[in-house]
């Protein structure tokens, strides 16, 4: 009953489904104008074009909601990005601004491959094998259950900017780490910080065991989750061999929640910001191809138009979950705040949010 309540909520309203997307865009105008600064629409870089006209702020996640949070005269945020985003939202925000997200199906499922049971459940097993010698830090895209995880266990949430950072605070406090929910953002971190691969090893949550390559399991100094962003997974060895064949000239750069051998052969990495800041400033004629979201890609080739700028990958798909948002899913949230109607609206408890921050708070001090 619970569930199918939830479906009927998160259904977009037969309505929306046949509006021409000129009636949209005028009536999402409108809605602006009206509510002016007391409305906030973030919108993520890989969110698709429709949306992106309409964003007040465009950026990675935590970045917009630090954007949020510093904006105490907006009242109504509704982040186009994904859940776990909107819940760092939510937590970083004051009592009196609600948070919505447009689409509640759109979720992460990188952040759904670790929940907080399995991960309490590891955090035992690894107990009772190293004992009290591992810090967790968890990866910004992860909920908001797994950040109190890592808030109440002396740990913090790190993202790609500053994991590298934030890893070697880690080790400044115990002798182990517990990386979660992308393991190649970790691995790729830890190799960069001289840790070998072979003194790391994976907890696979969905047989609850260590998997590693080593004898010793001493020796283990980084346990990465079995998670993984399904995006930057795609790119692969073959096509950075294809790029070199056929553009030997091109640079290429990627994310680095692209696995280890994709980065090694990579000529750059870095976060979204950096890969945007690079492209930026990079001189004209320079090629490139770019190992991450194929709406971002996108929007990269057709505002910089005096560079070469390719996907990595072609035949990449955008991220399916972020594209659920779309201008019909946007307007129905923006009508239910003018209707004064409650829906999609994001709200993290109050124990959920205390633990969580503890984990924000330590990584904005050690970045």
């Amino acid at each position: 009953m619970v569930l199918a309540n939830f479906m009927e909520r998160s259904m977009l309203p037969e309505q929306y489904k046949n509006l021409s997307t000129a009636e949209m865009e005028d009536r999402i105008r409108a809605i602006k104008q009206k509510f002016g600064d007391t409305l906030l629409i973030p919108g993520h870089h890989y969110q698709r074009d429709e949306i992106i006209q309409f964003a007040d702020t465009i950026g990675d996640s935590l970045q917009l909601a630090q954007v949020a949070a510093a904006n105490k005269k907006a009242k109504h945020i509704v982040f186009c990005g994904v859940h776990f985003m909107a819940e760092t939202a939510d937590m970083l925000t004051e009592d009196d601004q609600v948070v919505y997200l447009p689409d509640m199906r759109a979720g992460c499922s990188m952040a759904d491959m670790a929940n907080i049971y399995q991960t309490e459940e590891a955090w035992i097993e690894l107990q009772k094998l190293f004992g009290d010698t591992i810090i967790p830090l968890t990866y910004v895209n992860s909920t908001a259950a797994i950040k109190a995880f890592t808030g109440r266990n002396g740990g913090a949430c790190v993202t790609s900017s500053n994991a590298k950072t934030l890893v070697q605070w880690a080790f400044t406090q115990k002798e182990r780490l517990f990386f979660l929910p992308d393991q190649h953002l970790g691995r790729n971190t830890a190799f960069d910080l001289g840790v070998p691969l072979e003194h790391m090893a994976i907890w696979n949550p969905i047989k609850g065991e260590l998997e590693y390559d080593g004898e010793d399991i001493e020796q283990i100094k980084v346990i990465l989750w079995k998670g993984h962003c399904s995006v930057h997974e795609g790119f692969t060895i073959y096509n950075i061999r294809e790029v070199r064949e056929k553009h030997p000239e091109m640079k290429i750069i990627v994310h680095p929640e692209c696995s280890r051998e994709v980065v090694a052969l990579s000529d750059d990495n870095g976060s979204t910001k950096y890969i945007c800041d690079v492209i930026e400033n990079a001189p004209a004629g320079s090629s490139w191809a770019i190992g991450t979201e194929m709406n971002l890609v996108k929007r990269l080739i057709a505002t910089h138009p005096d560079k070469h700028i390719i996907s990595l990958n072609e035949n990449m798909c955008p991220c399916l979950t972020m594209n659920r948002i779309d201008l019909p899913h946007l307007l129905w949230a923006l009508e239910t705040i003018d209707n004064n109607e409650k829906g999609n609206i994001i709200q993290v408890d109050q124990k959920t949010t205390a633990e969580a921050l503890l984990s924000l708070e330590r990584m904005l001090q050690h970045s």
